[in-house]
């Protein structure tokens, strides 16, 4: 077994995985999904695409998704993402789970069997110090992070960075630290997060104060300093408060370190009438009645998936951000050996 390393394990262990998958779904879904491929591959030929139908199409890239494997906070299950990307004429796809990759093989496979560039991703917990330090509040232990791989050795750097999040920094959720991150950024294209990451979070905690800013500032730089031209700052718009709070300083903070931006939408269910279902699932997560005004909830029914020219009109004065997410959907490249 010498010379083997973290990424030669879990490789070993994502074989076995695929095994199981392949073993438990294969005479329950065999005959189903056949004539759901030859249904919708007759229905589809010939068909012309949106790009050729809408005048008004524009392309976009989801590359901050969620499925139901970020367990009871994710609505939307894997085919259902992948089938409304290819109705909305997207070409790429990524998966950002929180502080895991279970539904990686599953996205992996059903991607390439649709034709959807798969773009396998992590929504990292990152501890505010050390992943060893475990004191303080639940609240303050952690920050999000959106991590995509660009090729395998990016992908085997996700593995071990969620594995390492589980077996070394887990404080209420996997954590990895800094200290990993510069470690294993290899192949990795790094987006600074949602409201809940450390750049835009330190922004309107500090209340865009001088300092705060001066604060979040150096945090893009470090990521900039680690990442490269692979570091990215998110611009979402799901008309929250917060998020028109902070849009601006984060797109200025951009401009002044010379940091491209791109325009995410944080898709934790498909439709956007699905966000009841998803509001369900948050109660049974945190033990709360959907009557009780102070439990954790996400506001308004923005954070489905959302088409290319519905991105462009949530973000009118950021096209080049909303042009970048296919950009960033090109300079990756994943392909399995399984």
């Amino acid at each position: 077994m010498a010379g083997r390393n973290d990424a030669d394990f879990l490789s070993d262990e994502m074989e076995e995985d695929y095994d199981i998958y392949a073993e438990d779904e294969e005479e329950e879904e065999a005959s189903s999904a056949a004539a759901e491929e030859s249904a919708e591959g007759a229905s589809a030929e010939g068909a012309p695409s949106p790009q050729e139908t809408d005048p008004e199409f524009v392309p976009f890239t989801h590359l901050h998704v969620h499925s139901h494997y970020s367990l009871l906070d994710g609505a939307g299950k894997i085919d259902g993402l992948i089938k409304r990307a290819k109705e909305l004429g997207m070409t790429a796809l990524a998966l950002t789970d929180h502080g895991n990759m279970y539904g990686t093989l599953e996205f992996y496979l059903k991607c390439e069997a649709q034709g959807i560039k798969p773009i396998p991703g992590y929504e990292a917990y990152v501890a505010p110090g050390s992943r060893a330090d475990k004191t303080g509040s639940m609240k303050d232990s952690n920050c999000h992070l959106t991590l995509l791989a660009m090729n395998e050795t990016g992908f085997n750097n996700l593995l071990i960075l969620s594995s390492r999040a589980f077996k070394e920094g887990f404080y209420y959720k996997p954590r990895i630290d800094r200290e990993l991150i510069k470690q294993y950024n290899e192949g990795l294209i790094c987006l600074s997060g949602c409201l809940a990451g450390e750049l835009p979070r330190t922004l309107y905690r500090g209340n865009l104060s001088p300092e705060a800013y001066a604060k979040a500032k150096e945090i893009a730089l470090w990521y900039k300093g680690v990442f490269g031209d692979r570091y990215y700052i998110e611009l979402q718009n799901h008309g929250i408060e917060e998020q028109k709070i902070v849009l601006g300083p984060l797109a200025q903070i951009a401009r002044e370190l010379g940091i491209p931006t791109v325009a995410t939408n944080d898709v934790h269910y498909i439709l956007r009438e699905d966000y009841e279902a998803q509001d369900i699932l948050l109660c049974i997560n945190t033990k709360s009645y959907r009557t009780d005004i102070s439990r954790m909830r996400m506001e308004g029914d923005q954070f489905y998936m959302r088409s290319g020219r519905e991105m462009a009109l949530a973000l009118p004065e950021y096209e080049d951000a909303v042009r970048r997410s296919c950009e960033i959907a090109d300079r990756c490249s994943v392909k399995l050996e399984l």
